[in-house]
């Protein structure tokens, strides 16, 4: 049981109204894949995807066991594994996942397996590269990745899908267009070699802002679904869905002259009062929101953390604060705050999001 006084809490309301949202962007008939890898981007994602489970088409995860987690959790729903390995191919089969299949190995290797347990139209989903170069076939491919399907009763497609490299960028516009046009080519190509029509996908949350007219059969929403639109205009539009608070554990007076911290790295240069919060590094706090860079909110009001971030503790000034030993404070509580944190140590908000560490205890509200 995890007692740990430091909470993330995720608002089922914010996640409600933000798959809202996106629905209300999409044709009547196009599908939703919520993507819950990374404990739900640093949430919870068995919670999430339970709250979910009839309200989107499919989910999707990065690795295995991830999918296997939510079976666990008695999530029904199909389960899209975007990067599986072949040495869990047997576990993927077992918990009823379905794979993404993106090059030569992994597809002969899935249908070895998949003969050797005599199953007939396994579902598989195709990745082709379009130009983020990551995972993928190449379209040049085709040829020769149709005829080992269709000499096989054991798969069956269920999608083809890409990724986006840089939807949410408007410089690279022309870019992202060609994607979806080499896309639309491979869709055409592999669909010349089968007598059914497997489903197409390539947008992910910026891409459904940005590009609506390629919404093919099913949509990807990732980061939107907590929140994040990848530009300020979205985002407004969005609830924020994770809320990081904790308590103060103590409060004492650093004397001008005395330091607080490791490598005392605070000088009071007049009496302070301190707070000290039970949370840290090994809890995702960048060590870079140490020495006044960082801040945390305590009753409406801005406490800067002071001295270097610990692995279990900040310290921070609250001498212009009204508060109490035992009163909550809050980490992040908007967006605002969640993009404040991101620029000052440098990175984005789905970094900030999955460092959350498992050590603090998730509640749903």
């Amino acid at each position: 049981m995890n007692n740990h006084v430091s909470v993330l809490e995720i608002s089922k309301n914010a996640l409600e109204y933000n798959l809202q949202y996106f629905k209300d962007k999409l044709h009547q008939k196009t599908k939703i894949l919520a993507v819950v890898k990374a404990f739900g981007y640093g949430s919870d994602a068995n919670e999430v995807a339970y709250f979910l489970k009839d309200k989107v088409d499919y989910f999707a995860v990065a690795y295995a066991h991830e999918g296997i987690s939510l079976r666990n959790a008695k999530i029904p729903t199909p389960i899209l594994v975007l990067h599986p390995q072949i040495q869990n191919f047997d576990e993927i089969i077992r918990n009823q996942l379905e794979p993404t299949i993106y090059n030569l190995k992994t597809l002969n290797a899935f249908i070895t397996k998949a003969k050797e347990k005599e199953i007939e139209y396994y579902p598989i989903h195709l990745k082709f590269n379009t130009g983020l170069n990551r995972l993928g076939f190449s379209k040049v491919n085709i040829p020769k990745i149709m005829a080992i399907i269709c000499n096989s009763k054991h798969v069956k497609i269920k999608s083809i899908f890409s990724h986006l490299a840089a939807s949410e960028d408007s410089n690279e516009r022309q870019f992202t267009l060609n994607q979806i046009q080499n896309f639309k080519d491979i869709i055409t190509q592999v669909y010349d070699h089968i007598e059914y029509t497997p489903m197409a996908h390539t947008l992910n949350t910026s891409g459904v802002i940005n590009y609506p007219e390629a919404q093919f059969d099913m949509v990807r929403i990732g980061i939107g679904l907590y929140g994040f639109g990848n530009n300020k205009k979205e985002t407004s539009q969005l609830k924020n869905t994770h809320i990081l608070k904790s308590i103060i554990s103590q409060i004492h007076i650093a004397k001008k002259g005395e330091t607080v911290g490791y490598n005392r790295a605070f000088k009071a240069f007049k009496d302070t009062i301190i707070a000290t919060i039970p949370i840290g590094h090994a809890d995702g706090l960048s060590r870079k929101l140490g020495k006044g860079n960082g801040y945390i909110t305590i009753q409406n009001r801005s406490a800067p953390i002071i001295g270097n971030v610990c692995m279990d503790m900040i310290m921070v000034d609250i001498t212009n604060i009204e508060c109490n030993e035992g009163d909550p404070v809050f980490i992040f509580k908007t967006q605002e705050d969640i993009l404040n944190i991101s620029s000052m140590t440098e990175t984005i908000s789905y970094e900030i999001l999955t460092l959350i560490s498992q050590r603090i205890k998730r509640s749903l509200i």
